[in-house]
């Protein structure tokens, strides 16, 4: 799984404002329900349910919330760069700017898990966070995070 296969264009926020992790998912959440065409609420307390588990931040500034949704037909991705860095409760106490949101079919499995591995894995790739810290340009993130895997690929 690539994080091709997880992303469009249409899923790249290059500037996303948010001064909480409230509001942040919250922003995540509508922007999602606009692309997969489910209920903005639903989303939310998805994510939400998961982060009352532990958070989503994985530190150095970045954070993969992500839950389950039924009868969502593909795993779904979306990106963000935060305009300024918030408090996210991250695992390194550090405040996140880069948010990749994945939301799984209930019956993903193995695929959820291969997907959380894969974005995991980019995020803490330091040279490539510090390319999608450098631009603004929604193009250019999405070229940098799918470009990025597939060099990396083989």
């Amino acid at each position: 799984m690539e994080i091709i296969d997880l992303i469009t264009p249409a899923s790249v926020i290059p500037n996303l404002r948010a001064t909480s992790k409230k509001q942040a998912l919250q922003e995540l959440a509508r922007r999602a329900a606009l692309l997969v065409g489910r209920e903005e609420r639903a989303i939310y307390e998805t994510l939400m349910e998961r982060e009352r588990l532990g958070t989503t931040g994985i530190g150095a500034g970045t954070a993969v919330p992500h839950g389950r949704l039924p009868d969502l037909p593909r795993i779904f991705g979306l990106f963000a760069r935060l305009e300024r860095p918030i408090d996210f409760e991250a695992i390194d106490n550090q405040p996140v700017d880069l948010i990749f949101l994945l939301l799984t079919p209930a019956s993903a499995g193995a695929d959820h898990l291969k997907a959380l591995a894969r974005v995991s894995r980019l995020l803490r790739d330091r040279k490539i966070c510090e390319k999608l810290r450098a631009t603004d340009s929604a193009e250019a993130l999405y070229a940098l995070l799918t470009e990025h895997a597939a060099s990396h690929a083989a």
